[in-house]
């Protein structure tokens, strides 16, 4: 089992003190077309990970994985070696309103561009910085993220669409300046050990505990885990005096599990707004559910199966905090799946990001890969079942947290999973926007507000108002 949690591990300074910018403008009551979007794909080699350098891929499987990776690639600083003076200073950093004037409509879109300096006050020349951006309104509770483009010159141009009227205050976090971002590269490719996991072994009176990986340094006897169905690996160290048999606890990237008896357009940007405190997708109409009874009928029926980490155990939480018969166990997820029947009244939720930060993305991917292979056996035999996904959250970053669950490691695992999972019948609940966009301190369990948000987004899928 993991010896400590993400909020406990060895503190380490990747980040500079972030700072938030902020501007004030008025909007009037309009209408406008949604924004566009930016891609950039270049091919790119990657050192081998472990034992995933013996894992089989198929050349359609090899084709998805480079295309991923490449899609996820961050720019580097020119020199590998940068001076702490000339790293990105969000002190003397700043940003500027493009095109001002005395007011703005709603739908108008928004343009600020952010000027990146060193902590001598001068201008930066490349990019790579991570940013935040959102627009918020404090007395309305109301808030939505930006989109931000990398100039690639020390410049960066973010795009908010204005969604609401009244006074809005714009938001501009400098999470990790370049220079931080190649360490976490780096320790992501290099120490995936930097969390570790550990099993018990018993018999008798007599116990020992090993650590465990996906992949164990040194010569030392293993025991061999690995899942006979997804091929997922899975190694503990082999006990002194005991068997591999006698494992009793044990936590190889399995999931927590719950049960209960009883498609959008994924391009819009922003997926949704918060409007006194309650959030509205662009997409699709959302259904608020205040009341127990409501949930309850909604509910009434249904098989609801939730697959994931901690952070979906919330939304079991939150559920059960209405009275249904609940179970909890541990599977991997795909394994789950493939013994699901489906039907229409069948619901899966799925989310699987936190636990991945520290290793590189090629042991993510495979993990999807299995998990995407048995939601569409799953909705091929039962088209009718309903599968959400729930993604990925911002979180508060410390100088101990940054080092393992780094908003940046998030954001490169969610976007891989969108990716993955785009053109199949899949529905999404943003939580990564959900959780960006308000105005609570970012936290990796987020507060009940967001979560409830997030439910009411969820049964929406399973309850779809009737138009």
């Amino acid at each position: 089992m993991p010896s400590q949690s993400p909020e406990q591990q060895q503190p380490w300074q990747t980040s500079f003190p972030t700072s938030s910018f902020y501007s004030v403008l008025d909007v009037s009551p309009h209408k406008n077309n949604d924004q566009p979007s930016l891609s950039q794909t270049t091919k790119i080699t990657r050192k081998p990970y472990c034992g995933y350098e013996q894992q089989t891929l198929s050349k359609r499987e090899q084709v998805e994985q480079e295309s991923l990776l490449a899609a996820i690639q961050w720019p580097k600083p020119p020199d590998d070696k940068i001076a702490f003076l000339q790293s990105t200073d969000p002190v003397h950093s700043d940003f500027v309103i493009v095109k001002p004037r005395g007011f703005f409509k709603v739908g108008d879109q928004l343009e600020v561009l952010v000027r990146m300096k060193d902590f001598q006050g001068k201008p930066k020349q490349y990019g790579g910085d991570y940013l935040q951006a959102r627009i918020h309104s404090p007395l309305l509770k109301a808030g939505a993220t930006g989109r931000i483009v990398d100039c690639h010159n020390g410049l960066y141009k973010v795009f908010f669409t204005l969604l609401w009227p009244g006074e809005v205050k714009v938001s501009v976090t400098l999470v990790h300046p370049s220079e931080a971002i190649q360490v976490l590269l780096r320790l992501r490719e290099e120490r995936p050990d930097r969390v570790y996991f550990k099993s018990s072994f018993k018999s008798g009176r007599y116990s020992e505990t090993t650590e465990c990986n996906v992949c164990l340094p040194g010569d030392l006897p293993v025991c061999n885990f690995t899942d006979l169905y997804t091929g997922e690996p899975w190694f503990c160290y082999k006990p002194r005096k005991l068997s591999c048999a006698s494992r009793i606890s044990h936590n190889h990237r399995m999931v927590w599990v719950g049960s209960m008896d009883r498609a959008e357009d994924p391009t819009v940007s922003p997926s949704g707004y918060y409007y006194e405190d309650h959030w509205r997708p662009r997409t699709h109409w959302i259904h608020h559910f205040n009341k127990s009874d409501d949930i309850s009928k909604c509910l009434q029926g249904k098989v609801i199966h939730l697959f994931g980490d901690s952070t979906i155990r919330q939304w079991f939480e939150y559920l059960t905090s209405v009275p249904f018969e609940s179970i909890i166990e541990l599977r991997y997820i795909a394994n789950e799946l493939n013994g699901i029947v489906g039907g229409r009244n069948t619901v899966v939720a799925i989310t699987i990001w936190s636990h991945f930060s520290t290793f590189p993305v090629e042991v993510y991917i495979r993990r999807l890969r299995n998990i995407r292979r048995s939601v569409i056996q799953l909705l091929d035999r039962s088209p009718k079942t309903l599968i959400i996904i729930r993604t990925a959250n911002v979180q508060e970053l410390g100088p101990e947290v940054s080092l393992f669950n780094s908003d940046w490691y998030s954001l490169q695992l969610d976007s891989v999973m969108r990716k993955m999972f785009s053109g199949i019948a899949v529905h999404f609940v943003d939580a990564w926007e959900m959780s960006l966009a308000h105005y609570l301190p970012h936290n990796l369990h987020p507060k009940e507000v967001i979560v409830r948000n997030q439910i009411d987004a969820f049964l929406s899928y399973v309850c779809p108002l009737q138009t």
